[in-house]
Order: C-alpha cells, then sequence, then structure tokens
C-alpha cells in the first residue's frame, strides 16, 4: 500500500502514474520529458504541429518547426516512451495566427504565446491528455506549482531571469489542478547538465527567440500574408493635433516605438515616440518621451487565481503587476470603476499597450505568487 505521495504530488506508484508531456522539441521540455522517464513514470510525449513550418526550418530559433519535431522523437526514442505528432495546424491559425494579425490592425500588440496557452495548449491539449488516460500534464516552463491552503498556486520560477509567469496568468484553477511543472525550482545551468547527462542532442540547442510561426523575424510579413489589404496608409499626428507626414499602416507601429518613424527631429526637440494608434481614424499619434507614462489600465477577460471569489470585495486590494515580461512587478492596486476592472499603478510605467497583459501579483516581499490578469484594453 502506497502511504506517500510520489515527486508528482500523487498517492499511487510512480509506474502507475501516467503523465503527457508537451514536447516543443527544445532543451527544457525535453528534460523534462526526460527526467520523469529516468524516475519511471508513464510518460507519453505529444508535439503539436502548429502551422505549415516549410519556411521555418531552417530558422534555428524558431519552435515547434520539422527540425523540432524530429529532436522531440529523438528524445521519446532514447528514453523510451511513446511519442505522438498532432496537427493542429487549423486549430492554431484560427485561435493564434488569425488573432494575433487582427489585434494588430486594431492598434494593439498582441502576445500570441499566451494565446496559445491559453488555448491550443491549455485547452485542447489538455482534452487529449485526459482521453489519453494521463493523471496530469507536464511543461518545460520555469514557473512553480505549489500547494497551499486552499489548493495549487501559481508561483514565479526559482529563476526569476528566466520566469514564464507572465505568459501562463490565464491558467485556470482547473487547469493548475491537472497540470505540473517539473522545472520551475531549476536555472538554465542546471537544465542544460542534465540534458548532457542524458546524453540529449539538444543539450546545447539555442533557446527559442522569436514568435514560432514568424520564422524570418519581421511579423509584418505574416500580417500581410494573413491580411493582403492591411497596409493602408493614414497620417503621423503630433499629440499636439499637427499633421507630420504620413504613414505606410498602423500595423508597423507599436506604443513606444522611437525607431522608424519616418520624421525628422527639429534642432532642439526632443525625440518623438509613438504615445497612440487610433486605429478607426488610422493615425499613428507622436509625442514626447513624457507623454507615454500611464498610471491607470483597463482590463478585460480577467482570470482570477488568488484566494476566494473575484469581485468587488477585492477593490483596493494591494498587488503587484507586471505590464512587460521583462519587468518585475510594480506596487499597484485593483480598482472597480462603473464595472470596468483597472488596475492603478502606484508609479507611471511608459510604453504600456493595449493588447498586451497585465498580470497580478502577490504585494508581499517576494511578490512570487500569481494571481491572475487580465489584457490591457486601454490606458489613461
Amino acid at each position: 500500500m502506497v502511504e506517500e505521495t510520489n515527486s508528482l504530488g500523487f498517492l499511487k506508484p510512480v509506474g502507475e502514474t501516467r503523465v503527457v508531456v508537451a514536447m516543443s522539441g527544445g532543451v527544457d521540455s525535453s528534460v523534462c520529458a526526460a527526467m520523469l522517464a529516468k524516475e519511471g513514470y508513464d510518460v507519453i510525449g505529444v508535439t503539436l504541429q502548429l502551422y505549415d513550418h516549410g519556411a521555418a526550418i531552417q530558422k534555428e530559433k524558431a519552435c515547434c518547426a520539422g527540425q523540432d519535431i524530429y529532436d522531440a522523437q529523438r528524445v521519446a526514442e532514447m528514453m523510451g516512451f511513446p511519442h505522438y505528432v498532432l496537427d493542429y495546424e487549423s486549430k492554431f491559425n484560427e485561435s493564434v495566427m488569425q488573432d494575433f494579425a487582427d489585434t494588430y490592425l486594431k492598434g494593439a500588440t498582441p502576445i500570441p504565446c499566451v494565446r496559445c496557452n491559453q488555448t491550443v495548449k491549455f485547452r485542447d491539449l489538455f482534452q487529449v491528455a485526459k482521453d489519453l488516460g494521463a493523471d496530469c500534464m507536464a511543461t518545460g516552463h520555469y514557473i512553480k506549482r505549489v500547494m497551499g491552503p486552499g489548493g495549487p498556486e501559481l508561483h514565479r520560477a526559482h529563476d526569476y531571469g528566466k520566469d514564464q509567469s507572465y505568459f501562463l496568468f490565464a491558467t485556470t484553477r482547473e487547469q493548475l489542478d491537472f497540470l505540473r511543472f517539473p522545472l520551475g525550482g531549476m536555472d538554465k545551468s542546471e537544465t542544460r547538465k542534465l540534458a548532457q547527462e542524458f546524453g540529449l542532442r539538444v543539450a546545447s540547442k539555442p533557446d527559442s527567440q522569436d514568435i514560432c510561426f514568424v520564422p524570418t523575424g519581421k511579423y509584418t510579413d505574416v500580417i500581410e500574408k494573413l491580411r493582403p489589404d492591411a497596409a493602408d496608409p493614414g497620417d503621423m499626428v503630433h499629440m499636439d493635433g499637427t499633421v507630420l507626414g504620413r504613414h505606410r499602416g498602423i500595423m508597423y507601429y507599436t506604443i513606444g516605438q522611437r525607431r522608424g518613424l519616418g520624421l525628422k527631429d527639429g534642432s532642439g526637440q526632443d525625440p518623438l515616440y509613438v504615445v497612440r494608434i487610433d486605429a478607426d481614424k488610422k493615425q499613428v499619434i507622436v509625442g514626447p518621451r513624457s507623454a507615454l507614462a500611464r498610471s491607470t489600465i483597463f482590463l478585460t477577460d480577467v482570470n482570477w487565481i488568488g484566494d476566494g471569489a473575484f469581485d468587488q470585495k477585492l477593490d483596493g486590494l494591494k498587488i503587484g503587476v507586471k505590464v512587460r515580461s521583462t519587468r518585475p512587478p510594480e506596487p499597484a492596486a485593483l480598482k472597480w470603476k462603473d464595472d470596468q476592472i483597472v488596475v492603478e499603478l502606484d508609479e507611471a510605467e511608459d510604453g504600456v499597450s493595449p493588447g498586451q497583459a497585465c498580470v497580478f501579483y502577490a504585494p508581499d516581499g517576494a511578490q512570487a505568487r500569481v494571481l491572475g490578469g487580465g489584457w490591457i484594453t486601454r490606458t489613461a
């Protein structure tokens, strides 16, 4: 009789615990799968073919391309567990790529990695794992699942430099019950060392840097392909109302952008930045850097995985928030204004863009626990 939980938290023998591992072909997911197989778990590897990867095969830093599928298969063969490749191209196109293009055309800046986690990976693959009889699904994300008084909690990774909590804020409580993140307590050097010890060919494989379906690194190429008539020109307008020139399409500009505006700063004037995009008027509004500061952020589709219900009883709650994946959490307060969810930053931030995520963290000193987050609709 088993009286202690195994390393994945189940009160059953390791060999009787089935784990589906999402494998992208990179070093992180490969080590995740190899670790669990080495420990004796009943591992099944699954790789999703997400897009027409013909043009991306030669791109070393793009994930889920042809070479990556082959690399995932080799890891499974070496470690002795079954591996399946699922064609999710149409689902990925509908849920992620089309949304990516449409968001840019609305003058916002999308995060396709969050949409992918929110839909294809943690919704569709989640169901596949259950259909395969899995006890849980594991990924190579750098984030922690910690058991708290009220159940599983999401926490930032041990290695804050690799922490991926910003991209996983939309993880629901139901998904968190089923998910496991074996790499959350490790840093990248440990992961690569384990890959070498396991003899995995991916041990020195570069990290993925670009959006997986943008093999050239130019997102505008993808938008032009998906929306051929999207690049409508319009006015480049100073925030004081002065028309400074013409732009070649709002999809080429993002909030906070300085370079590539096609404008010559006058002698002695401050550099100009994109401070707002008006998709309806096809205008790109520019101004000085000081005009980028925003302290009020309006949100939609908030996902709450903190304690209790998400309602107006939380009005005024002190939290930490991230509005960029690379920035540390900053002090803020959660507010309800006319039935809208608003975050009030203690200090204004530059370059807060609609379409991005605002992720909530516990306000204690470590700011380790992820409380959820929402999508930015506008700022003030």
